[in-house]
Formats: structure tokens, C-alpha cells, sequence
């Protein structure tokens, strides 16, 4: 299991960077130089990118595990 942890995580680290890339950004150009964000209304997340966001969630969280489990199992 210890021979096959750095694997999982690669992948895992490749999903985690591929999901938050594929989020759609809330911030616009204008809140970079302190426009307010309330103009725009509020999002919504529907569809494919609410399933994007929890997998992305979940993947995130399993990185997290597979980490600690590297971190415990290496001693």
C-alpha cells in the first residue's frame, strides 16, 4: 500500500488542478480594482458545474486522506 500511495496522489492532485480550472471564476476584472461585486447578482451553480463543484469537493478531500495516510504510513 505504502508503494502505491505517491501514485494515488499524483493522480489525484491532476484531477484536484483539472477540476478547480474548470470552475467558473465569481470575480470579474472590475473586482480587481474594487468595484462591487453586488452589481452582477448572485450565482448559481447548475448542472455540470454543480457536479464539477462536488467532485471537485470530493477529490479534494480524498487528497486530504491519502496525505495523512502517506504522512502515518511512512514512519
Amino acid at each position: 500500500m505504502v508503494r502505491i500511495l505517491p501514485y494515488i496522489q499524483i493522480i489525484l492532485s491532476l484531477l484536484l488542478i483539472a477540476g478547480v480550472l474548470l470552475q467558473r471564476s465569481e470575480a470579474s476584472l472590475g473586482s480587481a480594482f474594487g468595484a462591487d461585486s453586488a452589481l452582477g447578482g448572485r450565482f448559481m451553480r447548475r448542472g455540470f458545474e454543480k457536479i464539477l463543484f462536488h467532485a471537485t469537493l470530493v477529490v479534494a478531500i480524498l487528497f486530504t486522506v491519502f496525505a495523512f495516510a502517506s504522512l502515518l504510513l511512512s514512519r
